[in-house]
């Protein structure tokens, strides 16, 4: 009797680090569009991010991507769902260190 496949979340950011934000070049994760990852039901993906702006020129496609990466490059996951949400609002704060050198936004 062996366990099931379980989604490990590490796998999941990993992912998320392979979806660049295209305006700036950075990623998902790092540029702190990433709000919760959950693990459901052990291969079911469901994640909470959000965009820059609520008229961000890629509101339709970059939620797309970050799934689509999810499922393809994830070990053992069977579904992935993304949802879009606005509160609390994006700012650079949430940006990683990295992401904010890479920007060259310092603060």
């Amino acid at each position: 009797m062996g366990t099931e496949p379980e989604v490990v979340k590490d796998d999941v950011i990993e992912a998320l680090k392979m979806v660049e934000d295209p305006e700036l070049k950075i990623n998902v994760y790092d540029m702190g569009l990433i709000y919760d990852i959950a693990i459901v039901a052990l291969t079911q993906v469901h994640i909470k991010m959000t965009l820059t702006a609520p008229n961000c020129p890629e509101a339709q496609s970059l939620p797309l991507k970050v799934r689509d990466m999810v499922k393809r490059a994830v070990p053992f996951v069977t579904d992935c769902t993304v949802e879009i949400v606005w509160e609390p609002p994006w700012t650079k704060d949430r940006m990683s260190e990295d992401a904010r050198l890479a920007s060259g936004i310092f603060f």
